[in-house]
């Protein structure tokens, strides 16, 4: 089934060009110029994913982000402004899945929709391995199901905090820098300075840990990393 897009973007003509490519590519493909017209075509298109930008006419692009996730939860691609952190840590905070700055290559906002979708679609799909889930005592990870339990509740975490949190738990007790836990994730290296994998831990932890504030199960090891403990509580 052909995936279905839609850019909520008030660049008229880095829409047109983006549509194209992503049409080429075996896309369905809509396009808003604005916050409000947005949401409508969310509405009625039902897409299997936003490229939104946070620099709207008519919205703050980060509270429509937050909006998208809670009512429609779709998956949720930023356009950023170049050179502005800020709005790329805050909208990773409230559930973004991915981010691209601006100006950006077509190629890797192909590679990032289809890193996005591939994600979510593994929620869907049966698995033939049956792999047995992940157990650290009331600590559950089923790899199958892409769900994450703590003491029988599902916890409430993005597709790629469920990658980032497979990924250290499959190597528990060892410590890893933050490019060790990305390129696990991604298989590939990433700007060291790039700080996003701390503001995943953040959310991981305030969805997983009893107290976010003094975590047991993921640990910070000052200028190294982090560790997932062994904890069998």
């Amino acid at each position: 089934m052909t995936a279905q897009l839609l850019m909520i973007e008030d660049d008229a003509r880095l829409a047109a060009m983006v549509g194209d490519y992503l049409r080429q590519s075996g896309f369905g493909f809509a396009h808003a110029s604005d916050g409000a017209s947005g949401m409508k075509a969310l509405a009625q298109a039902r897409p299997d994913l936003v490229i939104l930008d946070l620099m709207l006419p008519d919205a703050d692009g980060l509270e429509l982000c937050r909006r998208i996730k809670h009512d429609a939860g779709v998956a949720v691609l930023m356009l950023t402004a170049k050179g502005d952190p800020m709005d790329r840590i805050v909208g990773l905070e409230i559930g973004a899945d991915d981010y691209l700055p601006k100006p950006f290559e077509p190629r890797e906002l192909l590679a990032r929709i289809r890193a996005v979708l591939r994600r979510g679609r593994a929620l869907a799909q049966p698995q033939d391995s049956g792999t047995p889930p992940l157990r650290f005592g009331s600590m559950e990870i089923d790899r199958d199901a892409r769900t994450v339990t703590v003491a029988g509740a599902v916890r409430d975490i993005t597709s790629h905090q469920f990658d980032l949190l497979l990924a250290m738990a499959e190597r528990a007790g060892r410590v890893l820098s933050r490019d060790q836990i990305m390129e696990a994730v991604r298989g590939r290296e990433l700007d060291a300075f790039d700080r996003s994998i701390d503001v995943h831990m953040g959310r991981i932890r305030q969805a997983i840990e009893a107290d976010p504030k003094n975590p047991r199960r993921i640990l910070t090891v000052r200028g190294v990393g982090y560790v997932f403990a062994k904890l069998q509580d």
